[in-house]
């Protein structure tokens, strides 16, 4: 009888136990992040009070004869691979983890998980948690900023002093595109086709450049076309061509010259092998491409259309003529000129502020800038573990190792290496089920109510026991 006493204890202190741990999940109920957890039950150590026999040629075997000893908490088991639902906030930093992954943050060198992503930049430019932990990730690689260097993981700076600025590129690629109509009356007109084309020089400036084309005389089947610079503007409108004459006064006040394949004017030639327009050169070959250059007339001019790109000396614009067609439309040309390649390879730009940031499916950061550039910044990088339930909680919504859990390798994965992704502006809600946690509040509350009528049971037992010897 004593013992059914304390297997009444000992369930009041297991219930008990479980009604901590579901007022805990009940009272983070809207906590971003967080992971619910639920507690099993086993039973202890039995009292023998016989042993099993075997069965003779005379008699059967018995069974053994146990008595229980009440039950003990088995394990409490946190859920941390449960995704809760997703919360919009429109914060770019705001970040869900789709998956069994975890954000890599630190402090002071240790290393932590986490699974909640309102993240934001601190003074220095810093990804950070809400409590001041550095998000961790991979770092751009410096030779080549279009990829990502994965080695271990370091503090992400996304919004660095280097990383608020886009440098300007220079101008490196043009082509003409567009119809060319054989009885369109301006290609006969002295002025010809006007065509203008915006490019940047080395240090961002930008700047017009104004072509005239007129068909050649001389070819009778009108499939050759004169292309002439004509003039060369800054952004206020001010030509800085210098004249042909060196007498002429206005070349000190342009001081630049402006050619193409060391020409003021070219010509350019249908060939109809190819549907394609082609520049002719000095009779000994013909080129689909051709090269505009701007240079200074005088040293104190400055050469600001020279410079290095994507670590190639640029000295000029390559125009690229093979995307021009000439066929008939309403008298009506439409040829212009375009910066860049036609895989807007080489525009140049001017000098840029970072603007926005995005974070892509794969926790790729990209810095997109008011000169149209936008530049990779860095990977967030997450952890994955052989056993996540084992992680050992250490408040904040933060787990630490343990060994059972598997170890961090201080490198780090990609969120979609595994299948999973991530969500920008979003963050993950609480995975806790409230219709559950209420119906366990239930069960627990009940089997602690049953634990306690052991106990009063067995005493009232004991009571009358003690009502023997009156």
């Amino acid at each position: 009888m004593m013992r059914s006493l304390y297997s009444g204890v000992a369930g009041l202190k297991t219930h008990q136990t479980k009604m901590d741990v579901i007022g805990n999940n009940i009272a983070n109920v809207n906590t971003i992040g967080f992971k619910s957890s639920s507690v099993l039950f086993r039973d202890v150590l039995y009292q023998t009070t016989s042993t099993a026999t075997g069965a003779t040629a005379s008699t059967g075997g018995t069974n053994a004869s146990q008595i229980g000893l009440g039950t003990q908490v088995s394990s409490i088991q946190t859920s941390v691979t449960d995704n809760g639902a997703a919360q919009s906030t429109n914060n770019p930093y705001d970040l869900m983890l789709n998956g069994e992954d975890f954000f890599i943050v630190s402090r002071g060198g240790v290393n932590n998980f986490t699974k909640v992503g309102n993240f934001s930049v601190d003074g220095a430019g810093c990804l950070v948690t809400s409590n001041g932990y550095q998000v961790m990730g991979w770092q751009v690689d410096p030779e080549n900023p279009s990829e990502i260097k994965k080695d271990t993981v370091s503090a992400l700076y996304p919004e660095s002093e280097a990383n608020k600025v886009s440098s300007p590129e220079q101008t490196t690629d043009a082509y003409m595109t567009g119809n060319i109509d054989l009885t369109d009356p301006d290609l006969t007109s002295t002025d010809g086709a006007a065509i203008s084309m915006s490019i940047y020089d080395a240090l961002g400036y930008s700047y017009t450049v104004k072509f005239k084309l007129t068909q050649d005389e001389n070819v009778a089947d009108r499939s050759q076309y004169n292309l002439e610079i004509m003039s060369v503007k800054d952004a206020n409108n001010v030509e800085i061509l210098g004249a042909d004459s060196p007498d002429t006064p206005d070349v000190e006040e342009g001081g630049y010259t402006a050619t193409i394949n060391g020409q003021k004017d070219i010509k350019i030639k249908f060939n109809p092998d190819n549907g394609s327009f082609e520049y002719v050169g000095d009779g000994t070959q013909d080129l689909s491409t051709a090269l505009l250059k701007i240079t200074p007339d005088t040293a104190d001019k400055g050469d600001v259309f020279t410079s290095v790109v994507n670590g190639e000396p640029v000295e000029g614009i390559t125009v690229d003529f093979s995307n021009l067609t000439r066929y008939e439309s309403d008298g009506q040309s439409t040829a212009k000129m375009v910066r860049g390649t036609t895989d807007s390879m080489g525009c140049g730009r001017s000098m840029g502020a970072l603007s926005d940031v995005s974070i892509d499916t794969s926790g790729k950061i990209y810095g997109v800038y008011t000169n149209g550039e936008t530049k990779l910044l860095g990977q967030i990088a997450v952890a994955r573990f052989t056993n996540p339930m084992a992680l050992e909680s250490i408040g904040d919504s933060m787990y630490t190792t343990t060994q059972n859990s598997g170890d961090f390798d201080g490198i780090g994965t990609s969120v979609d290496d595994g299948g999973g992704s991530m969500s920008q502006g979003v963050l993950e809600m609480s995975n806790v089920d409230l219709s559950a946690e209420f119906t366990e509040m239930i069960t627990t509350q009940r089997g602690f109510q049953a634990n306690s009528r052991i106990i009063t049971t067995s005493d009232t037992m004991l009571e009358e026991l003690v009502n023997l010897k009156r």
